[in-house]
């Protein structure tokens, strides 16, 4: 019983480790979105997961574009320096 226990234990360690890895990064596009309609994250990472039940995945198909867009938008459009700051 002990033993099944340690590895229960462990098993939920592994899911916590995983669901805080995604929790810090894969909400950065509900974050983003969030702040640019100048509404809670709440609400946009609850509506892409109703979005997602209802259309069988397309709503997590559009965050996945929307995160690889915005990706490639920073990388893109980086902080330029002034040309006086030389």
């Amino acid at each position: 019983m002990w033993v099944a226990q340690i590895g229960t234990q462990e098993h939920m360690g592994f899911f916590y480790d995983t669901l805080y890895f995604f929790q810090k990064r894969g909400f950065e596009v509900c974050r983003r979105i969030a702040e640019r309609l100048g509404i809670r994250a709440r609400v946009v990472r609850t509506t892409f997961i109703y979005l997602t039940f209802v259309t069988l995945g397309f709503g997590f198909a559009l965050y996945l574009f929307i995160a690889f867009w915005l990706k490639i938008k920073d990388l893109v459009y980086t902080k330029r320096t002034s040309v006086f700051d030389l």
